[in-house]
């Protein structure tokens, strides 16, 4: 079949549409709305109960969280890391699960305070200040493994870990738009810095650059998209 990826335009999307563009099989995209707040309607929420982008819609049910998505594209296409009857594949589960658990829902305390602590901005000023914090350091330890060698993080074959690091590098560099984003700085991570600069010379960057609306340079110095449909973060 031709998957179907529920989508909003720089959301956690972007990760899963590159999966699918660098295995090369066959999917289209269907807009959430983030707008008009579809995410949360009724419609959405059958495919999705917890709200949230991206779902893949499969020959085999449902599927939604990224990580689940990633592993599942690469358990049934390969190619996008280690198969199951390989050594690193425990390494490679556990840094995927690292950016998913850890680094994923920091990211959203920096971006959606106010869901987690309430209307108070010197609350929600303290719970960024946090996520700043924890964010360098959690980006330090990617920094460390992409130096390690490893081919299934910023190896010459882009990975599923690769594209999920990539996508925690853009966000804080352009969002929130009405926060200072001199704390974070791609430079001070050299080897994820080299790896995104691979990832932006392949195709699938290409593709994503394209169909939402993205700088040349997405991953090392992102701008705010123009999508040609829908709203970003």
């Amino acid at each position: 079949m031709s998957y179907i990826l529920h989508y909003a335009p720089d959301n956690a999307s972007l990760v899963v549409r590159l999966a699918l563009e660098q295995l090369g099989v066959p999917y289209r995209c269907e807009l959430v709305d983030r707008g008009t707040n579809a995410q949360k309607s009724e419609k959405y929420k059958a495919l999705n109960p917890n709200g949230l982008i991206p779902t893949l819609e499969t020959d085999q049910g449902v599927l939604f969280e990224t990580a689940a998505i990633l592993l599942w594209l690469a358990d049934r296409h390969g190619g996008l890391g280690p198969s199951k009857d390989e050594a690193e594949r425990g390494d490679f589960l556990k840094w995927l699960f690292f950016v998913s658990n850890t680094i994923h829902p920091c990211l959203r305390r920096l971006f959606y305070p106010e869901q987690y602590i309430g209307p108070d901005p010197t609350h929600q000023a303290a719970l960024r200040a946090h996520a700043r914090d924890a964010l360098q350091t959690h980006h330090a330890k990617l920094n460390t493994l992409a130096a390690s060698g490893h081919a299934w993080c910023a190896g010459q074959v882009p990975s599923a870990l690769d594209f999920y690091i990539a996508g925690s590098l853009r966000w804080p560099a352009i969002y929130p738009a009405d926060q200072k984003r001199d704390w974070h700085n791609i430079a001070n991570y050299p080897a994820l810095q080299d790896m995104c600069l691979r990832l932006e010379g392949l195709p699938s960057t290409h593709a994503l650059i394209k169909a939402e609306g993205m700088n040349a340079t997405p991953f090392t110095a992102p701008e705010t998209p123009t999508p040609p449909e829908g709203s970003a973060i």
